[in-house]
C-alpha cells in the first residue's frame, strides 16, 4: 500500500522559511505529477504547487498566492518531493498535504493518494 508522509512543518515568525518534505513509500506508476495542497480551518483545500514527474517531468505550477516565494522540487531517487517556503506570511498558516496526481494538458488532477499533512503556523 502506498504511503505519503509529510514532514518539516512547524511554528515560525513571519518572514521566515521552512522546507517541507513528502516521502512516498514506493513509486506510484499511475501518477505523473505530485502536488502540495494546504487547508486552513474553515477553508477548502487549495492547490499550492505541483510538479510533473512523467515524460514531461519537471514542469511546475504555483498558485498566485505563493508564486515567487515557494519552490517545489523532487528527488526521484529518494521518492521525495519538497516545498521550500520563504518569506512566510500569517496567511500561509495551514495544514500542508502532499498528493500524487495526474497531469494532463495543463491541469493537475488529484488522486486518492494523500499524506496525513503537516501543520505550518506563521506568527505575525
Amino acid at each position: 500500500q502506498v504511503r505519503l508522509v509529510e514532514s518539516g512543518g512547524g511554528f515560525i515568525q513571519a518572514g521566515g522559511s521552512l522546507r517541507l518534505s513528502c516521502v512516498s513509500s514506493q513509486t506510484i506508476y499511475t501518477a505523473n505529477a505530485m502536488g502540495w495542497y494546504r487547508q486552513a480551518p474553515g477553508n477548502q483545500r487549495q492547490l499550492v504547487a505541483y510538479i510533473t514527474t512523467g515524460r514531461t517531468g519537471g514542469r511546475t505550477y504555483y498558485s498566485d498566492s505563493v508564486k515567487g516565494r515557494f519552490t517545489i522540487s523532487r528527488d526521484s531517487d529518494k521518492n521525495t518531493m519538497y516545498l521550500q517556503m520563504t518569506s512566510l506570511r500569517p496567511e500561509d498558516t495551514a495544514v500542508y498535504l502532499c498528493n500524487a496526481g495526474a497531469y494532463a494538458e495543463g491541469t493537475y488532477y488529484p488522486t486518492n493518494y494523500w499524506g496525513q499533512g503537516t501543520q505550518v503556523t506563521v506568527s505575525s
